[in-house]
């Protein structure tokens, strides 16, 4: 039986005043008007497809992804050809994280339309997403020839070579981007993001010339603003550096409106919840898989620098940060109730967890190596939660001294996420809430965590990497101590310092600014005077 087919749909859309009416208030983000219109219609024509993607759209832009998601499937349900709203669910896919879903979808809307640049441009990003970095840089390679004044192209083309180590690429796909388009704020920061890269005069020439230009959005002034704190710390002009990163981290934090006491809260209920009694009562449960490894902690703690160590050595692979815990516990709990569910979850749900957890992250494991590493820093806001769905899994806390790792945040943008880390206060009180919790495990579940200074791993890597491989139950290998010659591809801010053998580039980098630092300090207490100790 033929599928009904989605152009008469559209082609009746097109003539339907309201939907047009609809349409319009869509393109002119005016949704509060595009709303009624678009509910009303779809209680009269329940199955008119042009109308539910519409309402998907409206979905997708308020945030409500998995509503957007619901209501493409059921249009494709109701006319499978409709390749816009096949389209339209591969980026609803994308942005929760689902990659392997959403290039399933590309590959469908591109066997079937052929050439599509946009669906190519989304492919190429999500197979960097699960380690696909080899078609994705071939896709990118095709775009820019086919494209080459798109600058924001030049600059995930750009991104995808840094990812694998390509630096000298990486530099000549950014500064490609910039000739096109000079005031694009996220490469400058891009190229201050190499870590390894200098400013020359005229750059920053160039970056003050952009700052003034008019029409600038706030993600470039914002970009541009941690790129000239970056050049003016190169030149070790402190104060002129600090002005420019505090300017940046302000407009980035008005962005977000990021409230302390969520996380603050979080971790009281964590502690509350979390007795010896709760854990000894699951104990046996979850999950049997040894194979995950954890790497948690703070951002820029020395995670990648510990991932890098590790996915040197013969029997452990490095992936990437994976979202999948953070996922999947927001889901059980209804987003911000997953504390509460932990209560609920039988022996059952506990080891369908873990096997879950296994399933989705086969996709990123690429060699048949007994372990692998999840390094997402956030990940220690669910520590209880992996504790319960994985208890062979190892956990790694990297640990770094607090107004190093905090300042050493606030000098950094992130591409999403760590929302916390545009403003001192937020900062301080984030770490602080980090190492409360973690105590309360360490007090609760003694061993079961296993902690690395980070500056203790950097006056004696050999004797920490060999008690570190104690933990993990794997025998020392010597390509560990050579970590900096693995040509692994790494996607964090650090991927060009962990190509070089360690050093003390980054201990104490917080002095020069230390008169700017007074809110990060009062957040912290006395934690930034007792470390490593924990007060």
């Amino acid at each position: 039986m033929n599928q009904p087919s989605a152009r008469p749909a559209i082609e009746a859309a097109l003539r339907n005043p309201n939907l047009m009416a609809a349409a319009i208030a869509l393109s002119e983000n005016r949704l509060e008007d595009a709303e009624p219109i678009l509910r009303g219609h779809l209680r009269e024509a329940p199955t008119d497809v042009a109308a539910i993607r519409m309402m998907a759209e409206l979905a997708a832009r308020v945030g409500r992804l998995k509503d957007s998601e619901a209501l493409l499937r059921r249009a494709l349900e109701l006319t499978p050809d409709f390749g816009a709203a096949r389209a339209n669910l591969a980026t609803i896919l994308y942005k929760q994280n689902r990659f392997p879903e959403a290039l399933e979808h590309l590959n469908a809307v591109l066997a079937e339309e052929g050439d599509n640049p946009v669906q190519q441009n989304l492919k190429a990003a999500a197979l960097g997403r699960i380690g696909g970095y080899e078609e994705a840089i071939s896709l990118y390679q095709e775009l820019t020839a086919r494209f080459p004044d798109h600058a924001k192209l030049w600059m995930s083309y750009g991104h995808m070579l840094k990812t694998v180590g390509h630096q000298d690429e990486s530099v000549a796909a950014y500064r490609r981007a910039l000739a096109v388009e000079p005031t694009l704020g996220e490469v400058w920061w891009s190229l201050a993001n190499l870590k390894t890269t200098s400013f020359s005069d005229e750059d920053i020439a160039a970056m003050d010339k952009a700052l003034k230009s008019s029409g600038l959005n706030v993600e470039d002034e914002y970009h541009l603003h941690f790129a000239l704190g970056k050049a003016m710390e190169e030149r070790s002009n402190h104060d002129a550096a600090f002005t420019h990163y505090d300017r940046a981290n302000a407009l980035r934090n008005a962005e977000l409106k990021y409230d302390p006491h969520t996380v603050r809260q979080k971790v009281d209920r964590v502690i509350a919840q979390c007795t010896p009694e709760f854990l000894a009562s699951r104990a046996g449960q979850g999950h049997v898989a040894r194979d995950p490894i954890f790497i948690l902690g703070m951002p820029r703690a020395g995670s990648t620098l510990i991932e890098q160590i590790l996915a040197s050595h013969s029997m452990v692979e490095g992936t990437m940060e994976l979202p999948d815990i953070p996922a999947m516990a927001l889901r059980e709990g209804h987003d911000a109730d997953w504390i509460d569910a932990l209560a609920g979850f039988s022996a059952e749900d506990l080891e369908r967890l873990g096997a879950e957890f296994m399933e989705r992250t086969r996709i990123q494991r690429k060699t048949d190596k007994p372990f692998f590493i999840d390094k997402l820093p956030n990940n220690w806001n669910y520590l209880v939660f992996i504790r319960l769905i994985l208890p062979n899994a190892k956990i790694i806390d990297a640990r770094r001294h607090p107004l190093d790792c905090c300042f050493s945040n606030y000098r950094q943008h992130f591409a999403k996420g760590q929302a916390f880390s545009y403003d001192l206060a937020h900062l301080g009180q984030y770490y602080a809430d980090y190492v409360r919790l973690m105590a309360h495990f360490d007090a609760v579940e003694p061993g079961s965590v296993y902690r690395i200074i980070h500056e203790q791993l950097l006056e004696n890597p050999e004797g920490e990497i060999r008690s570190l491989l104690e933990f993990l139950d794997l025998p020392f290998e010597e390509s560990c101590l050579n970590f900096h010659q693995n040509k692994r591809a790494v996607r964090t801010a650090s991927s060009e310092q962990v190509r070089r053998p360690i050093n003390r580039d980054g201990v104490d980098q917080w002095k020069p600014y230390a008169a700017h630092l007074e809110p990060l300090k009062r957040a912290l207490g006395a934690y930034w005077k007792t470390y490593p100790a924990i007060s």
